[in-house]
C-alpha cells in the first residue's frame, strides 16, 4: 500500500509550496512523488505514465525549484501547440509567488516577431514544439549552450507526428551535460534509443495504468456502411440536439469533409486540425467554449490539451486507430460528476475492432438501431415537452394581460394550445436519406421500435414485463432505461429488448432486476400512474 506524503516532504521552495496551497493541492500524485526527488538530484529520468496522472507538475516543480537567473536553462518539448500552451499555463500557476522567473511558449502557426520579442526577455524556461524550436536555433534567436534540463513530454506522441529527426537534432545540438527527462505513455524503440544514446543511466519510473471508470459514460455504437456515416451523423445530431459535442475523425481531410457537409446543412459547427493557423485555432476553440458553435470536429492530435467543461457527448465518426485513444476521447465527457455520452459509428467489418475496445475498457457499448424519422420527431417533441415543464412555474404576472385576453376568446383549449405550440415549436419535416445496414446489423439491433439495448443471451434468467406507458407519453428506449435507472436503480445491462407501442411498453429484464423495476409501480410519469405486470413473451 502506498504511504501518502506531502509536498512539504519533497521540496523546501516556499513560493512553490504557497502556490500549491493556493491551488488546494496538498498530496502529490504517484508520478510526482517518484519523479520530483530524482529530478532534484539531477538524475536522468524516464517516466512512463498516462495522461491525467499529474506529470506536468512532476517535471515542472523540480524544473522551477532548480531555476536560476540563467536564460534558456530549461527546455520542455511538447507534440502540439495546445499542449505547449497548457503546460505553460500550468507552470504559470506554480510561479504565482515566485519573482523573476519567466516562461516563453514557442510553437508553429504564430508569428516569429512575437516569439522573438519574448526570447529577447531572456526567459529561463522555454515550452514549445520541436519544429519551431529548431527554427529559432537556426536563426540564432535561441541559444541552448547553458541548457541544464531538457524535458520531452508525451515523447511517443511526438514520434507518431513525425518529429523523430527534429528530436534527434535537438538532442545532438544541446549540451551533453544536460539532465534529460522523458515522459511517455508507451516505450517505442526510439525512446529506448534515446535512453541508450542521450541519457546517463536513466531511472525508469512506471505508473500502472488505471482502469477507465465508465459508470457515468453511456457508450453506444451504430453500425452502417462507410458511405452512410454522414447521413447517420445528421440523424444523430437531430435526435439528441447536443448543446456541446466533439466529433472525432482520423484524418485532417475527413475533418474538413464533415465540417463542410454539416455547414451546408446549416449546423453550428467548425473544425480543428494541425493545418490550421494558430489564430484560426484560437478562434474556433473560443467559439466552442463560449457556445457560439455547439459542434467541434477534430483529430486526436488537434484535441491534445483541449479541456471543455460541460461537454455533453463525443461522437467517434471514425473508430480510433488505438484502443487507448478511445479512452482519451470518451474521457472528455462525463466529468465533474456529470453523466457522459459516447457514440461510435462502425462498419460490419469493424465488429472485431469494437470487441477489442470493449475488452480494453472492460465495458460494453450498447448496439442501437439507426434512428428513424419517427424516432427523431418523438425526441424533438419530448425535448419541447421537457422545456415547457421547466418553465411551468414561472411567474404569471408579467404575462397576465395577454393571458386574460386569450382566455376571453372562449376558444377550444386544445386549439388554443395547438396555436401556441405552432408559434414556438416547429417539428422537423426533414427527409432523411435511407441508410442501408447489413443483415447482421438488422438482426442484432432490430429496426423500428424494437431495439436491442445491450448484448445479452436469451436464458431462463429473463422475465418479461409490461408497463402502461408508451408512445402517447413520448417514451423512447433510452428514456425508459434512464428513468428506470434513476428511480428504481435498474442497471441497463439487465434490460434486453424493448418494444414501445402507443399505449404500453413490453421489455425483457432479468429476474433480479424485475424486483427493482417494481419500485416504479404507482409512480407518476408525465401525468400517468405507472402499472407493471408480468407477461409470457414480447410477442
Amino acid at each position: 500500500m502506498r504511504l501518502l506524503t506531502t509536498f512539504n516532504q519533497l521540496i523546501t521552495d516556499e513560493e512553490i509550496l504557497t502556490a500549491l496551497e493556493s491551488l488546494g493541492i496538498e498530496t502529490p500524485s504517484e508520478i510526482q512523488e517518484s519523479a520530483i526527488p530524482s529530478m532534484l538530484e539531477g538524475i536522468d529520468l524516464i517516466g512512463q505514465a498516462q495522461t491525467g496522472t499529474g506529470k506536468t507538475f512532476a517535471y515542472g516543480i523540480p524544473v522551477l525549484v532548480n531555476t536560476t537567473k540563467v536564460p534558456f536553462e530549461s527546455l520542455i518539448l511538447c507534440p502540439t501547440r495546445e499542449l505547449s500552451i497548457q503546460v505553460a499555463k500550468e507552470l504559470g500557476k506554480l510561479i504565482k509567488f515566485k519573482k523573476g522567473v519567466n516562461i516563453a511558449t514557442i510553437y508553429g502557426g504564430e508569428s516569429y516577431e512575437r516569439q522573438i520579442r519574448e526570447l529577447k526577455k531572456k526567459p529561463q524556461i522555454i515550452v514549445g514544439t520541436p519544429g519551431r524550436i529548431i527554427d529559432h536555433m537556426n536563426r540564432k534567436t535561441l541559444d541552448f549552450s547553458n541548457l541544464k534540463t531538457l524535458v520531452l513530454d508525451e515523447a511517443d506522441e511526438m514520434l507518431k507526428m513525425g518529429f523523430q529527426d527534429d528530436l534527434e537534432t535537438i538532442l545532438k545540438d544541446t549540451p551533453s551535460t544536460r539532465q534529460t527527462v522523458l515522459f511517455s505513455a508507451t516505450m517505442p524503440d526510439f525512446i529506448k534509443k534515446v535512453a541508450l544514446q542521450y541519457q546517463n543511466e536513466p531511472k525508469h519510473i512506471e505508473i500502472a495504468k488505471k482502469t477507465l471508470t465508465v459508470d457515468r459514460i453511456k457508450q453506444e455504437v451504430y453500425y452502417c456502411k462507410r458511405e452512410s456515416k454522414m447521413d447517420l451523423l445528421i440523424r444523430i445530431i437531430d435526435l439528441y440536439r447536443f448543446k456541446s459535442c466533439i466529433i472525432f475523425a482520423n484524418t485532417k481531410a475527413k475533418v474538413d469533409d464533415i465540417v463542410s457537409n454539416l455547414q451546408k446543412n446549416k449546423y453550428s459547427v467548425d473544425g480543428l486540425h494541425g493545418d490550421l493557423k494558430q489564430m484560426v485555432r484560437d478562434r474556433v476553440m473560443n467559439s466552442f467554449r463560449n457556445g457560439n458553435i455547439n459542434l467541434l470536429v477534430c483529430t486526436d492530435v488537434a484535441a491534445r490539451g483541449i479541456d471543455v467543461k460541460g461537454l455533453e457527448a463525443i461522437i467517434n465518426f471514425d473508430l480510433p486507430q488505438e484502443d487507448e485513444l478511445y479512452v482519451h476521447r470518451i474521457g472528455r465527457t462525463g466529468r465533474a460528476g456529470s453523466d457522459g455520452h459516447s457514440i461510435s459509428f462502425a462498419t460490419e467489418s469493424e465488429r472485431r475492432k469494437v470487441s477489442f475496445i470493449e475488452r480494453y475498457t472492460k465495458s460494453k457499448m450498447d448496439e442501437l438501431a439507426i434512428p428513424s424519422k419517427e424516432d427523431i420527431l418523438l425526441s424533438q417533441m419530448n425535448n419541447y415537452y421537457e422545456s415547457v415543464l421547466e418553465k411551468i412555474d414561472l411567474p404569471i404576472e408579467p404575462n397576465l394581460g395577454l393571458i386574460n385576453k386569450l382566455s376571453r376568446l372562449n376558444a377550444d383549449p386544445v386549439k388554443l394550445i395547438n396555436a401556441l405550440i405552432s408559434l414556438s415549436y416547429h417539428a422537423s419535416q426533414k427527409e432523411y436519406p435511407e441508410i442501408s445496414v447489413a443483415k447482421a446489423s438488422r438482426e442484432r439491433a432490430r429496426t423500428g421500435e424494437k431495439k436491442k439495448t445491450g448484448p445479452f443471451t436469451k436464458n431462463t434468467n429473463y422475465v418479461y414485463a409490461h408497463l402502461n406507458i408508451g408512445k402517447k407519453e413520448l417514451l423512447r428506449p433510452q428514456i425508459l432505461i434512464s428513468f428506470a435507472g434513476k428511480i428504481a436503480g435498474v442497471r441497463k445491462e439487465n434490460i434486453g429488448d424493448i418494444i414501445i407501442r402507443k399505449s404500453g411498453t413490453d421489455l425483457e429484464i432479468t429476474k433480479q432486476a424485475f424486483n427493482y423495476l417494481m419500485k416504479l409501480e404507482g409512480k407518476d410519469y408525465k401525468g400517468t400512474k405507472i402499472h407493471i405486470s408480468k407477461i409470457k413473451s414480447l410477442d
